[in-house]
């Protein structure tokens, strides 16, 4: 089975030490158990247990050490953080909180050309150590033009820092924080790395949020902190791009947590409905509960599905390869906001059962909303994907075909990013994904896609539909859809996907184009021609009665696996 099961591990590892880490630690929540874990999460105490453990195992040192600074097995590699992120979503979103901010306070330095900073974190990830980026003010948020941290030029040649960080995950407790600011004297942009217990550095508070709440979200200041050029990591435009650069591998990462949360919440569905029966007959016997299970299912499995695919070509990634800036910023706000609808189609099953106080679920429908809305909305992240759109249908080239990259090596690109220049990002033709296919929903929504693209050429936006904000991002939905199918029918090649689920994951696909343009034709003024147009797209999937019961009934023997 694609989904993650704790219970019954199987992932397929090209070394031992990433499988036995990735057992470790889900032995390390399953001996903890739901109840302690919750116990914590309602108290919001600091989980020195679980930092605790990743200092003993070296789960961080070993994963998030690149290549030629940490020991022999050391290294950044996309397969493997992207199933941990799977498996820290599962038992918790705090567990996952204080990786992810490691993942972006690392993110500058190991980008740097600072090898001194290098060696630095490299040995305070082997002590245990966790990270922080120092990226957002109060003031201004994620806005990197208006920093107000400022260096300013000592008499010695070296610097002093003043200014504050809002929303900071872990700057209670970070080795380092890599911090973005500008020097005063030349008004360039700067980072360089501070320690969360230097006497001139003040964690301000704890940031209280309805989520996360055993994590430290923390606001910061410095003090006249003495920053010397061994703490510079970056100036200019450099610092500039690797602030871009580190958000594109941080972001990827929210995708992959929602999948953990869902695929959690599923199995407590399942063993929840299966064990009730309501007037005389079992809960999961009723149609709208299976209808429920098997939509939850399919969307849960494309997730999961886009989600490796994406991977794939973030590994496979070169200066003359970067489709993954289009396919990242839709892993974050598409695969993210399908595990929130995925939650909250199966609390509908469950429903007051999901708001008790011993369920992983009550968890889950707190925390999962707050993935679209890290690292950059899903408005900000359909803003970049719609500057796709016109290279992605028509100016194709040939692209040696990326295979599964699961191979055990370091994903140097990451760290060299080459940034700029979206208009020169070519793709593919996304039709050869479809190759030998033979699915009845693939063939409906096709249709939808073709009508897209005559809109484009026949009946494109005017300028002022282009200057309507709000009607490019309604429009960007429609172009997103695709995206996310293209990825999704390669891999179900790969996974040797059956067609019963196949075609229940374009069922939901069909559905969600209709009423994306349903969507634009009622809430915008469109001219005549695009009214037909748009009006043509909404399709009704096709059904197959015995497919779906087929998928049912394998969803129906997950009762009680976890």
């Amino acid at each position: 089975m694609l989904l993650l099961n704790p219970k019954q591990y199987d992932r397929w590892h090209n070394d031992e030490l990433s499988k036995t880490l990735a057992v470790k630690t889900i032995e390390f929540f399953e001996s903890k158990g739901l109840e302690s874990i919750k116990k914590d999460d309602k108290s919001g105490v600091w989980y020195q247990d679980f930092i605790d453990f990743i200092k003993s195992e070296k789960v961080f040192a070993n994963y998030l050490t690149i290549a030629g600074y940490g020991d022999k097995d050391s290294r950044w590699d996309m397969w493997r953080i992207s199933e941990l992120n799977e498996i820290l979503g599962f038992y918790g979103l705090s567990y996952w909180y204080t990786w992810q901010v490691s993942i972006l306070g690392l993110g500058p330095i190991w980008m740097s050309s600072n090898n001194s900073a290098k060696k630095r974190a490299a040995d305070m990830l082997k002590n245990g150590g966790i990270f922080a980026f120092g990226l957002s003010e109060k003031s201004h948020g994620a806005d990197i033009y208006s920093t107000d941290m400022i260096l300013k030029k000592g008499h010695d040649g070296n610097y002093i820092a003043n200014g504050s960080k809002y929303y900071i995950g872990n700057g209670n407790k970070a080795a380092l924080v890599s911090t973005f600011g500008k020097i005063e004297e030349t008004g360039e942009y700067v980072f360089f790395v501070v320690e969360a217990n230097h006497p001139n550095y003040k964690c301000i508070k704890k940031i209280e949020t309805s989520g996360v709440r055993q994590a430290f979200v923390s606001e910061f200041e410095l003090h006249e902190y003495p920053i010397k050029q061994e703490d510079i990591l970056s100036t200019g435009d450099e610092a500039w791009n690797t602030a871009l650069n580190t958000v594109n591998v941080g972001k990827f990462q929210l995708g992959f947590a929602s999948i953990g949360i869902a695929t959690h919440c599923f199995y407590e569905a399942i063993n929840h409905a299966a064990s009730r029966y309501l007037y005389g007959k079992s809960v999961v016997d009723f149609p709208h509960v299976k209808k429920l299970f098997v939509e939850s299912y399919a969307r849960l499995n494309a997730m999961k599905l886009y989600g490796l695919r994406a991977c794939d070509y973030m590994r496979a990634a070169s200066p003359e390869d970067r489709r993954y800036l289009l396919f990242n910023p839709v892993m974050k706000m598409k695969v993210t906001s399908e595990g929130e609808q995925v939650v909250g189609m199966l609390h509908d099953i469950i429903a007051a059962k999901g708001f008790e106080q011993d369920t992983y679920f009550e968890m889950a429908i707190r925390d999962i909303g707050m993935l679209p809305k890290l690292e950059g909305t899903v408005h900000v992240n359909m803003a970049l994907v719609i500057k796709f759109i016109s290279n992605y249908f028509f100016e194709n080239i040939d692209y040696p075909f990326v295979n599964k990259k699961n191979e055990p090596i370091n994903d140097d690109f990451l760290f060299n990013q080459t940034s700029g220049g979206l208009g020169d990002i070519k793709f593919d033709d996304f039709d050869l994904a479809y190759k030998d296919i033979k699915l009845n929903n693939a063939d409906i929504f096709k249709e939808q896609i073709e009508l897209f693209k005559t809109i484009l050429i026949k009946s494109p936006p005017t300028d002022e539909q282009l200057k309507n904000v709000d009607f490019m991002l309604a429009t960007g939905e429609l172009f997103t859809l695709v995206v996310y199918a293209q990825l999704i029918i390669e891999n179900i090649k790969l996974y040797n996907i059956d067609d019963d689920l196949a075609n229940e994951i374009f069922a939901f696909i069909v559905r969600d184009y209709s009423k994306a343009a349903l969507n634009v034709m009622l809430n915008y003024d469109i001219s005549e021609e695009q009214q037909v147009l748009f009006n043509q797209m909404i399709k009704k999937p096709s059904v197959d009665v015995k497919s779906f019961n087929r998928v049912w009934a394998n969803i129906n023997k997950l009762k009680n696996s976890y």
